[in-house]
């Protein structure tokens, strides 16, 4: 799976300029773009850093609620600071923020008493994300890109080519075992995953020079 997206975004998910810009003109097509891209991939985000399905439900509704208050704040400076990395601070904090209700509930503690003074708003965090939920979420980022990509090329391919690439590069089977349960030669696993492989990657270096073009056309 690493050989075939080597972290990179696909057209569904990168973020464009003209999304940011659109968030912050208050444009309500780009909001509904920008929660069903960036939805799912937060609330998966909350629940694989531990947090209940109420609770995950929460993070994704607070996270949302935070980009609207601040994103006219943003600057898209892909150099500095990604929107990617700036919406995982977002979302890291309310991911925290759960984790403290959730304890101050344990432990039967007002909030005033459990509350850390020392700790800043979300909104004010710099850049630098914590390392063990940034995993998490670089994680659940390049699965979602994933399947992005997956569904750009899918067409282009037979439903058995991409049930190879699915058992063999997704679901890590043995090329000798898909070729044994589909009834083909190994030969014919081999340049399916080529095939798939080589697709999206293609797609992926189109969107990089895309991207760039409207990085500069946005400074």
């Amino acid at each position: 799976m690493t050989a075939v997206m080597s972290g990179r975004e696909t057209p569904s998910m990168r973020t464009r300029p003209s999304l940011v810009a659109g968030l912050q003109a208050g444009d309500e097509d780009r909001w509904h773009e920008f929660f069903r891209l960036y939805g799912p991939v937060i609330r998966a985000f909350a629940l694989k850093a531990g947090l209940t399905e109420t609770e995950a439900d929460e993070v994704q509704q607070e996270t949302c609620i935070g980009v609207a208050r601040n994103v006219e704040e943003y600057r898209y400076d892909p150099s500095k600071c990604r929107f990617k990395t700036w919406l995982l601070n977002l979302a890291s904090w309310r991911v925290k923020n759960q984790f403290e209700k959730r304890r101050r509930w344990d432990s039967r503690m007002s909030p005033a008493e459990a509350t850390p003074a020392s700790m800043p708003p979300p909104e004010t965090a710099s850049c630098a994300a914590t390392d063990d939920l940034g995993a998490i979420w670089d994680a659940e980022w390049r699965g979602t890109l994933l399947r992005a990509a997956l569904d750009r090329v899918r067409p282009a391919f037979s439903a058995t080519q991409f049930q190879i690439f699915d058992l063999n590069v997704l679901k890590e089977w043995p090329a000798r075992d898909v070729a044994k349960s589909l009834g083909i030669t190994l030969a014919s696993v081999y340049l399916a995953k080529h095939r798939v492989s080589a697709a999206i990657r293609k797609e992926i270096a189109r969107v990089e020079r895309q991207t760039e073009r409207d990085a500069s056309s946005c400074r």
